[in-house]
């Protein structure tokens, strides 16, 4: 017995990318019976934000100029970072109800490690469908962003790995707390003083491994509601005061924004998106570690 535990923690990485396919499957099967709903919010989420801030709020902002803005539209300048922001809020969504479903209520998760599968396979395989599902809204957001006139050069179709990246990045670190939890009442603290917030502002989300609920509102309104003033969506974070702008430079979706933005008016420089890119993945990097043990720790009990 104590072989065959050994055994499957050690299996190689290729086994474990088939069996984290297998998990993709079972994710894309259940997504069979609601992706025609989704698809309607994917495509109205766009609509209404770039309709409404940017051709309505954006009219009254070009009265006034556009210097500020780097030379451009209002929508031009906000359809990016409403873009990065898209990511994250499906990465939230898919990393709160879904997962605390599949171990605490549905009990799929539970069933998985009856398999083969290990619970850094069930992980992968979420985030795969995760990014699948990311990569659908941002694909749709950037076309609708195109044909209202958003898109100023062919480097935007870069834009589409950045969004998802930055929408990775949230996953993975949130899920690997997510997979911690056995009550939903700090989910309703996030989307009430999180994600919300963090749609119109950025933000930071780290993997967190209290099993007390209250811990949760001191954090994301102590912690996180001073970061909601340091915005790189509706307007440059070089119009804040000094001392505040570094703050703004250290939240993930500030780096998705602003590597967005660079490449949706045609100003990437190889530096920044270095830096960006770097960012973005080395968080990733540590949710998905935090996430495999963190799995482990709930699954293998």
């Amino acid at each position: 017995m104590a072989a065959a535990t050994r055994q499957a923690l050690t299996r190689p990485a290729l086994a474990g990318a088939v069996f984290a396919v297998r998990e993709l499957r079972f994710w894309l099967t259940d997504y069979r019976r609601t992706w025609r709903g989704s698809i309607y919010s994917s495509l109205l989420n766009p609509l209404l934000f770039l309709g409404g801030m940017g051709l309505g709020l954006g009219a009254l902002v070009n009265k006034h100029g556009d210097a500020a803005l780097g030379g451009v539209s209002y929508l031009s300048f906000i359809a990016p970072g409403l873009l990065a922001a898209a990511a994250m809020e499906t990465a939230i969504g898919e990393s709160t109800y879904p997962v605390l479903a599949s171990v605490k209520w549905v009990k799929t998760y539970q069933a998985a490690t009856a398999s083969p599968l290990r619970p850094a396979d069930i992980f992968h395989g979420h985030m795969l469908f995760v990014a699948l599902r990311l990569t659908m809204n941002c694909a749709i957001f950037l076309a609708v962003s195109a044909v209202l006139g958003a898109v100023h050069s062919r480097w935007a179709l870069a834009s589409l790995p950045v969004a998802v990246l930055t929408g990775v990045a949230f996953n993975a670190t949130i899920e690997s707390w997510a997979i911690t939890r056995t009550r939903d009442t700090s989910f309703a603290v996030i989307f009430r003083f999180g994600m919300i917030p963090l749609f119109l502002f950025s933000g930071i989300f780290f993997p967190i491994t209290r099993t007390r609920d209250t811990s949760f509102a001191v954090i994301f309104r102590f912690g996180m509601i001073p970061l909601f003033l340091f915005s790189g969506i509706f307007f440059p974070v070089t119009q804040l005061p000094g001392w505040l702008q570094p703050i703004a430079y250290v939240t993930p979706l500030w780096h998705g924004v602003a590597l967005c933005r660079s490449l949706s008016l045609g100003v990437p420089t190889l530096g920044g998106a270095l830096v960006h890119v770097g960012y973005l993945a080395g968080l990733a990097a540590i949710g998905v570690a935090a996430g495999n043990r963190s799995y482990r720790r709930r699954l293998y009990v």
